[in-house]
């Protein structure tokens, strides 16, 4: 089952590279504007408020300095929107595919407060989060994805390029040939004589689990394993806190109202449990339970979370306590990927011994019996 990591809805480009190499874009299509330009402008817009210049300044000199063309556009609208007297929340707000609720609630926030540079340090913050959150992610699943896949693929050509060549080797004394190397033969032959049907069935396959893992049925299924099958339900349990508890403590502290919180974390998760969580506990709010009522029924919610947000809420400081549960189980998030990570590499080179040997003890040793009927 593949990690799954989501941030904020921003599309990511399928050709975009880091900041200021080489980017390639077809002819007439639109590039897609990526986490790294949202962090950029954020970036850009908190110094230029710190040194003192205006917001609509701030934003005619970051189109300036903006390399993606659609970001670029957006940007150039947004400044044309706070120049005709729109509050920059309501102009981002219709950027709702780059700028999440999240980013618009804490920048309306802020405009009302007057700390809109603070608010912009720590929404870059979080998206730096995130994004070494995400590349942990990536890094740890990546080794034992290609281990995997090269395993197949010697396997896959050893039985259809080696194999064969020994076939009428081997018939003189196919009676005594190991179980391992009829099993192999017997499946090198079904791979070569009915390759065209098994590349069908396998396109088959991968278009119907495809169109099941889109379904509504499908979805739904996977994430509550994710949430509840022992062995992946810590991890999901904590990605998902982390990002969720992350947007509410960011929220929270900086004057966002319970009940926005809630709606902006409830698009961060894309999994259908927890969402079902989210507005579990928004109802709790409306009834007048509160927040730590909408986790106690949650029994994927860590023990430890629950009486922490209990405490957070009784003592007045939840923002507070949900972002220190949040880098809490950041960390031991961390920790767990850097183990997996350290684990899987010996695991899979032992899988991969272990496949070899049989193959290769598979051809050995009838070789062997070969030589000595021979003498």
């Amino acid at each position: 089952m593949a990690l799954e990591f989501e941030t904020t809805p921003v599309k990511e480009p399928s050709n975009k590279s880091s900041k200021g190499g080489f980017q390639l874009t077809l002819p007439g299509q639109s590039q897609a504007v990526s986490t790294t330009d949202r962090m950029f402008f954020t970036e850009q817009l908190a110094l230029l408020l710190e040194t003192g210049e205006s917001l609509y300044g701030a934003l005619i000199t970051i189109v300036k300095q903006t390399e993606n063309p659609k970001m670029r556009d957006i940007v150039e609208r947004v400044a044309q929107d706070v120049s005709e007297g729109l509050s920059f929340g309501k102009a981002l707000a219709k950027h709702e595919d780059v700028f999440s609720s999240t980013y618009v609630n804490l920048i309306g926030a802020s405009e009302q407060g007057g700390f809109m540079h603070e608010v912009l340090q720590q929404l870059l913050e979080m998206d730096h989060k995130r994004e070494e959150l995400r590349s942990t992610l990536v890094s740890a699943a990546t080794y034992p994805a290609f281990l995997i896949t090269f395993s197949i693929a010697v396997v896959v050509f050893v039985l259809v390029v080696i194999f064969p060549k020994f076939g009428s080797m081997f018939e003189s004394i196919h009676d005594q040939l190991p179980m391992s190397t009829k099993a192999l033969m017997a499946i090198s032959d079904l791979l070569r004589n009915n390759w065209m049907f098994i590349v069908m069935g396998l396109v088959v396959f991968v278009l119907a689990l495809q169109q099941w893992l889109v379904s509504a049925a499908g979805r739904e299924r996977i994430d509550h394993l994710k949430l509840h099958m022992p062995g992946v339900r810590d991890l999901f349990t904590q990605i998902y806190l982390v990002q969720s508890l992350q947007v509410l403590s960011l929220s929270l502290n900086n004057g966002v109202s319970v009940m926005e919180s809630l709606d902006a974390c409830r698009n961060v998760v894309k999994n259908s449990v927890f969402r079902r969580l989210i507005a579990n506990v928004e109802e709790k709010v409306e009834s007048g339970a509160g927040v730590a009522a909408g986790f106690v029924d949650a029994t994927f919610v860590p023990d430890l979370a629950k009486h922490m947000i209990s405490t957070g809420e009784q003592t007045g400081n939840l923002g507070k306590v949900m972002g220190r549960i949040a880098e809490y189980y950041e960390t031991q998030l961390t920790k767990r990927l850097a183990a997996l990570s350290k684990l899987a590499e010996p695991i899979m080179l032992l899988v991969m011994g272990v496949i070899v040997g049989v193959l290769v003890s598979s051809l050995i040793l009838p070789i062997f019996k070969l030589s000595r009927a021979v003498s």
